[in-house]
């Protein structure tokens, strides 16, 4: 009986306490019914006085126009592609290079890289015995203690996808900085990176033997640590030549060294929709070969002047396309 009596004592006296009691925990009001509010500097939400950053408002999240996406949706064979040769120059001639072919930037203006050489308009390049060679002296023109060349195709030779061969022996010594590369003609996404850049071959000489293969976009680049890039050793590279190429397709770079693949760059596999930040290389592009001097990479050790005059010596310069591409894209980009 006396069991009975408190059952009954805390059915009647106590449990409708432990309700109000429990129903303020849950951040209620007696009858009222628990509510999120809105709450915190984070803009999330809340449960009592506690705020989860974890909530994400869906008008917030960016969306992706699907025209936008890009490098996805190009359906093609890689074994299967063929080659047509579609531009080229053997150097199998006496003098200038060629002004059908080849126009120079020229100038003193440290070139974005702080280099140190003044570049020319032909003083520094010259065609003979099958090849060309560009040559860095050490001579004060311009306010500047060194001249050079830089060769560039742009308007004379522009290229939308292809394979790019140059059979290439390098300079060497401290403080030379070769490169054979590509630059955007039409600079579609806006200035450097956002338009791209594509470097087939480049090697500074204070790290002898080492060559680089590198693309920059606006999300990928060497100003914010983001490039993607590879690099391969062969003992040599100033000593013979070896061909340096480049296979340029809609969804993907490849890069190779005497045929042998050592970088590929598929914007896809860091991004699942990619966009002009991460691949703005659908658009048409020009060949650029220059022989720097210093500058924010090649001069890293600084600059052996004893080595000069310092030579890089191409053998030719090959552009092939592939009609498969070329029909791929051209329906890719009527469908649009």
């Amino acid at each position: 009986m006396r069991g009975l009596y408190w059952r009954r004592f805390i059915k009647r006296q106590l449990a409708p306490a432990l309700v109000l009691l429990l129903a303020a925990g849950c951040g209620k009001e007696e009858g009222g019914a628990a509510e999120p509010t809105a709450g915190g500097s984070s803009g999330g939400w809340r449960t009592g006085s506690q705020v989860s950053d974890a909530y994400v408002d869906p008008d917030a999240v960016p969306t992706i126009d699907p025209a936008g996406i890009k490098a996805k949706g190009f359906e093609y064979d890689y074994s299967a592609l063929t080659w047509e040769l579609v531009w080229s120059d053997e150097f199998d001639y006496e003098g200038a290079p060629d002004p059908e072919k080849w126009g120079y930037d020229v100038g003193g203006s440290g070139w974005g890289n702080h280099e140190l050489q003044n570049y020319t308009e032909g003083e520094n390049a010259s065609v003979a015995d099958g090849v060309l060679t560009i040559e860095a002296r050490k001579e004060t023109l311009g306010g500047m203690d060194y001249t050079s060349t830089r060769l560039v195709s742009r308007g004379k030779g522009d290229w939308l996808y292809g394979r790019i061969e140059v059979c290439a022996k390098l300079p060497s010594g401290r403080g030379t900085w070769p490169a054979i590369w590509m630059l955007p003609t039409d600079w579609a996404y806006g200035d450097w990176p956002a338009s791209g850049e594509i470097d087939i071959m480049e090697h500074v000489g204070y790290d002898q033997d080492r060559i680089h293969a590198t693309v920059h976009t606006k999300s990928y680049n060497h100003s914010i640590g983001t490039q993607k890039s590879a690099t391969r050793r062969v003992e040599g590279v100033s000593d013979e030549f070896h061909v340096y190429e480049l296979e340029w397709l809609p969804d993907k770079i490849i890069m190779s060294m005497d045929g042998e693949e050592y970088f590929t760059f598929e914007p896809t596999k860091f991004k699942s929709s990619p966009t002009f930040a991460e691949w703005p290389f659908d658009r048409r592009m020009h060949l650029l070969i220059n022989l720097a001097v210093g500058g924010d990479w090649g001069g890293v050790q600084g600059v052996d002047d004893s080595i000069f005059p310092q030579q890089f010596v191409i053998d030719y310069v090959r552009v092939y396309q592939s009609p498969e591409i070329t029909a791929l894209t051209e329906k890719e980009d009527g469908a649009q």
